[in-house]
C-alpha cells in the first residue's frame, strides 16, 4: 500500500512537473514589448473571431498615441479605479488577492476579482477570459516578467494603448474620440473618470449615456483622483519597427527614469475619511465608498 502511494505520489509530481514546464517554455517574450507597440493582442481577435461566428464585421477603432499624449486625469482615474497600488506592486497585489479571497469566500461565489493592471494586460496581449487554473497561472508568471522586463510607466503606456472600451474600441485616443469627440490628452477629470468607471464592463456601460450606476463610479473615482500618481516617464523618441498602419503607430519611448512626483509618493489607497478635492470636477464624492458592483454583462 505505502509503494503504491509513492508511485501514485511520484506520478502526480512528474504530470504538476511537466504542466509547469509546458507554461514555461511557451510564455510569450515580453522583452520585445520595450521598443514594439503591440498593433493587435489576443483580446481583439478574440472579439473579431466572436463577430465572425455570428456574421458581423466588428469595425476596428484603434489609434496608438504615447504616453505623454494621455491625459494626467485619465491616467489618476484608470489607477483609482483598477490599481490605486500599481506604483508599489511587482505584478500581483497579494493584499488585494488576500481581501478577494476573503469577499468571495463570505459571499460564496465570486464577487470581486484582484487582478493588477499588468495582470490585465498579460491577460489582453496574450490570453482569453477563461477561467481555467493554468490560464491564470501564464497570467500570474507574465505579469512577473513584465515587471522585471518594463518599467511601469512603459506598462502603463500599453495598458492604456490596448484594452477594451466598448465594442471595437481599444485604447484611450480611440475611447475619447468616440464617446467625447476630443483626443486622449484633452480628457478632463469628469470625463476620464467615466472612461475609468467603464473599464469593469466595457461593453455594457457607456461613457457617452451614463446610467446611475457609472454615474456612482464617476463620482468615487473624482474622489479619489488626487490621491494616486502616475508613474513619470524620461522619453527618448526611437522609431517604431514593422509598422503595420500607419493610424497605429506612434514614436516608442525609451523609459529611462520613472519618478513619482517629487514631493510625494502615490499611497496605495485614500483614508475612507480624507478624500482629496480634484481640481476641475463639479461634483465630488464626500467620502468614498466602496465600488457599487458593475451590472451584469459580457466580461
Amino acid at each position: 500500500m505505502g509503494k503504491k502511494l509513492l508511485r501514485y505520489g511520484a506520478g502526480v509530481a512528474a504530470v504538476g512537473f511537466a504542466v509547469l514546464a509546458y507554461v514555461y517554455l511557451t510564455l510569450p517574450d515580453v522583452r520585445v514589448l520595450e521598443r514594439t507597440n503591440p498593433t493587435r493582442t489576443a483580446w481583439m481577435d478574440m472579439r473579431a473571431q466572436e463577430a465572425a461566428r455570428e456574421g458581423k464585421t466588428l469595425r476596428h477603432r484603434h489609434t496608438w498615441v504615447p504616453y505623454s499624449r494621455i491625459s494626467q486625469s485619465l491616467k489618476r482615474a484608470v489607477l483609482v479605479a483598477e490599481d490605486s497600488a500599481f506604483w508599489e506592486h511587482e505584478g500581483v497585489d497579494i493584499e488585494q488577492v488576500r481581501e478577494s479571497i476573503q469577499i468571495n469566500w463570505e459571499q460564496g461565489r465570486a464577487v470581486r476579482g484582484a487582478s493588477t493592471i499588468t495582470q490585465q494586460l498579460a491577460k489582453n496581449l496574450y490570453l482569453s477570459p477563461s477561467r481555467d487554473p493554468l490560464r491564470k497561472l501564464r497570467e500570474l508568471i507574465i505579469a512577473r516578467r513584465m515587471e522585471a522586463a518594463l518599467p511601469k510607466a512603459r506598462i502603463f503606456e500599453i495598458y492604456l494603448n490596448v484594452i477594451e472600451w466598448g465594442d471595437g474600441i481599444w485604447g484611450a485616443e480611440a475611447a475619447a474620440r468616440t464617446y467625447f469627440g476630443v483626443p486622449a490628452s484633452a480628457l478632463g477629470p469628469e470625463q476620464a473618470a467615466l472612461l475609468a468607471g467603464a473599464i469593469v464592463n466595457p461593453r455594457v456601460l457607456n461613457p457617452a449615456r451614463p446610467a446611475a450606476r457609472l454615474r456612482a463610479r464617476q463620482r468615487l473615482i473624482l474622489g479619489r483622483m488626487g490621491a494616486v500618481t502616475p508613474p513619470v516617464a524620461v522619453a527618448v523618441v526611437t522609431t517604431a519597427p514593422d509598422a503595420a498602419a500607419e493610424e497605429d503607430v506612434a514614436p516608442l519611448i525609451e523609459f529611462t527614469e520613472e519618478p513619482g512626483v517629487p514631493d510625494a509618493a502615490p499611497p496605495a489607497e485614500l483614508p475612507a475619511d480624507a478624500a482629496p478635492p480634484v481640481a476641475e470636477p463639479t461634483e465630488v464624492s464626500p467620502a468614498p465608498q466602496p465600488f457599487p458592483p458593475p451590472p451584469a454583462g459580457p466580461q
